[in-house]
């Protein structure tokens, strides 16, 4: 290799000398330039052999596995990148450098101005032989009109005022009729060709053409249509020689631009020529570099080797592997410190392995439990701030509670105003923050709809110290102790008012057919108003009294496959003449519902009854119904523009007496929830964001399709 890197060198310092040889010389540089090629590419396909046999020597040892190989690749990669990354600056430098001074050699603006000046010359002689055409056309319409006898005296007159040097009168046959010279030496002037002649008969043409011994001239030929000639066509031919200066200056500077283009051809030669050198420098440093670091790589790889198979063993989990002595060098003291590091990591991840283990047995535990809680728990730290939930809580609190881990309670409440985790926080930190308390219950309601039962302790004192919350979803549990409450009072008032309304009512009845025959005409009034008034109050009664009863008992339901849609259209029909517009969007394709009838058209009588109840006064009343299909079942939903639901009524909307109407008893709501729970099914209030109420049930599907 030290051989090989010499011999390099040293062509490598020819060729630079032939570089800075060509670049003083560059007609020298044009003769040599094949020789040049030869030795460039010769070189260029030795070098690039070379490297390619060392690096498959290097894959080869790759292949094998042999150890420290991959690090002669790094170390390799690492120096050709220090040789190639200033060596290609340099190269990019001196290639701009050296083609910008070629360039330069060839001034783009000396091309230009040669161009310049031959477009200069151009332009002209274009203009001289169009003034020359506009003679020739004058004279020619002057001598159509003159006879044969005087073209002649007529063409020198011509001739004379139009400053030109030749005019001849030609026939179609380019025999001369007249001529008129101003040089007196020439005998004859230079005739047109033939063909030139046939040009001319229809439109007048012009040429510069040399003219042999004479120089540049030019020839106008213009057709002079006589009409005492019958027809024939005369030819009138003038000649202007160019000025002797401006030939003279058009020539030179056309001599000029073919030497310098025939010169610019040897331009891109000589770039090749200087890239190709440059080229080969660049290859032979990253030669030099290959060479140095397949040397170091030798001292090297062998340590270093080892410290990365010892190092890939402890990645692989073998934290006890212990690496050979190395000499008393830096490697050796890193080859002892890994050792040492080796032994404390096999200490340390056997003992963190035993309390992994530990650690994982508790909390698989603590979660299997906490998992299978039906309360809600949530572990806060001394700041207030969510730790852990179990899967029950984000249930009851309708909210996924990992967006809030390590989120303060504080945070909460500003964020999630209203919320069920609002509410819950500033309960939590209210009551620990109230003393020392050690433990706290609170019965929270959330919204009018929801009602949670939160109690909260302390943990002990330590690094994992906080606060344990643990709540219960009472909601249904409370609605179901109201309705078992308000059933049993129904069913008290219906037995104990019911049994004396009759005999009420039949006395009074009885009072007035005795007594008003006996009275005179204004008491018997009196008696028959006294009498009208106790029989409509007992009915009142009596109809209260029904409801209590309906409420009280359990319907007693004739289920059978319904369709909805149907049903809904038959109720429908009996309020089109009410004076509400009515909107209806049924899903098509519905399954059959299981219902009773009866019941079924009750709940839609009542439902409608109150919409139209709460549309009263309202400018543009609309009451829209939809029936559609949502999770395995079928969806009705009553909507209008009323004003809605009263936000401090609509947690209690269900429950008996409980009503925003004039009349009525409030019983509806809470008879439709009963029938509609006994037909297993859903119903649901809310109110619309842009105004009014919404009342949604849910019902089981039958099977089939509506």
């Amino acid at each position: 290799m030290k051989y090989i890197v010499f011999v390099c060198a040293a062509l490598g310092a020819v060729l630079l000398y032939l570089l800075s040889h060509a670049s003083a010389n560059s007609a020298l540089s044009g003769q040599n330039y094949t020789v040049l090629l030869g030795l460039n590419i010769a070189l260029a396909l030795f070098l690039t052999l070379l490297i390619g046999q060392q690096l498959w020597k290097l894959y080869k040892q790759m292949r094998a596995r042999v150890v420290g190989s991959r690090l002669t690749l790094r170390l390799l990669g690492a120096f050709a990148l220090m040789a190639l990354i200033p060596g290609v600056i340099v190269y990019a430098v001196s290639v701009n450098f050296l083609t910008r001074a070629i360039e330069s050699w060839f001034n783009v603006k000396v091309e230009a101005a040669l161009d310049g000046g031959l477009r200069l010359g151009q332009s002209t002689l274009d203009i001289m032989l169009a003034d020359l055409e506009e003679k020739g056309e004058s004279m020619a319409l002057t001598l159509a009109f003159q006879t044969g006898g005087s073209s002649l005296t007529l063409l020198n007159d011509l001739r004379e005022k139009s400053g030109v040097q030749d005019a001849v009168l030609l026939n179609q046959q380019g025999r001369i009729l007249a001529i008129s010279s101003r040089d007196a030496s020439s005998f004859l002037p230079e005739l047109p060709s033939l063909t030139q002649l046939r040009q001319a008969r229809q439109r007048v043409y012009g040429k510069i053409e040399p003219i042999p011994g004479k120089g540049l001239y030019l020839r106008v030929l213009s057709p002079v249509n006589s009409p005492d000639l019958r027809g024939e066509t005369r030819i009138l031919q003038l000649l202007q020689p160019v000025p002797k200066a401006l030939s003279g200056t058009a020539e030179a500077v056309q001599e000029v631009y073919q030497d310098y283009q025939e010169l610019s051809y040897s331009r891109s030669a000589l770039k090749e020529v200087f890239a190709l050198t440059l080229t080969l420098v660049l290859m032979l440093a990253m030669l030099s570099a290959v060479a140095f670091a397949f040397v170091l790589s030798r001292r090297l790889s062998a340590p270093i080797g080892l410290l990365a198979e010892g190092t890939r063993a402890i990645a692989d989990g073998d934290y006890g592997k212990q690496l050979p002595s190395h000499g008393k060098d830096e490697l050796g003291m890193l080859m002892k410190s890994f050792n040492s590091m080796s032994t404390r990591l096999l200490e340390a991840t056997q003992a963190a392995e035993r309390n992994r283990e530990r650690v994982e047995a508790a909390r698989g535990r603590l979660e299997t439990i906490l998992s299978h809680l039906s309360s809600g728990v949530i572990a806060l730290d001394e700041q207030f701030c969510l730790r852990t939930y179990n899967p029950t809580a984000e249930q009851i609190l309708h909210h996924d509670l990992a967006s809030l881990l390590g989120h303060a309670a504080e945070q909460l409440e500003t964020a999630m105003p209203a919320s069920a985790v609002s509410v819950l926080a500033q309960a939590i930190r209210a009551n620990f923050n109230a003393g020392e308390v050690a433990e706290w219950q609170q019965q929270l309601e959330i919204g009018g709809a929801q009602v949670l039962l939160v109690r909260g302790t302390r943990l002990p004192q330590g690094a994992d110290s906080g606060y344990v919350v643990v709540f219960d979803d009472v909601t249904t549990l409370l609605q179901a102790q109201r309705d078992a409450a308000w059933g049993e009072v129904a069913r008290r008032l219906a037995h104990e008012i019911k049994n004396p309304l009759t005999p009420i009512m039949l006395s009074a009845e009885r009072l007035e057919h005795k007594l008003a025959a006996k009275l005179d005409e204004a008491d018997a009034e009196v008696l028959r108003r006294a009498t009208h008034t106790i029989v409509n109050q007992v009915g009142a009664m009596k109809s209260m009294v029904d409801e209590f009863s309906e409420y009280a008992r359990s319907p007693m339901l004739n289920l059978a496959a319904l369709d909805l849609v149907r049903l809904m259209q038959d109720v429908l029909a009996l309020y089109e003449s009410h004076g509400i517009g009515i909107t209806t969007e049924f899903e098509e394709e519905l399954p059959l519902v299981q219902g009773d009838a009866t019941m079924l058209r009750q709940v839609l009588h009542n439902l409608l009854k109150n919409a139209q109840d709460a549309l009263e006064g309202h400018a543009t009343p609309m009451i829209r119904v939809k029936i559609t299909g949502e999770h395995g079942m079928v969806k009705l939903a009553i909507i209008d523009n009323g004003a809605g639901f009263p936000a401090d009524l609509i947690g209690r909307a269900f429950e008996p007496y409980v009503t925003t109407k004039r009349h009525g008893t409030g019983l509806g709501l809470a008879i439709v929830k009963k029938i509609v729970e006994e037909h297993k099914g859903n119903i649901k209030i809310e109110n619309q964001p842009q105004g009014g109420a919404s009342v949604a049930i849910l019902l089981p599907v039958a099977g089939g399709k509506a």
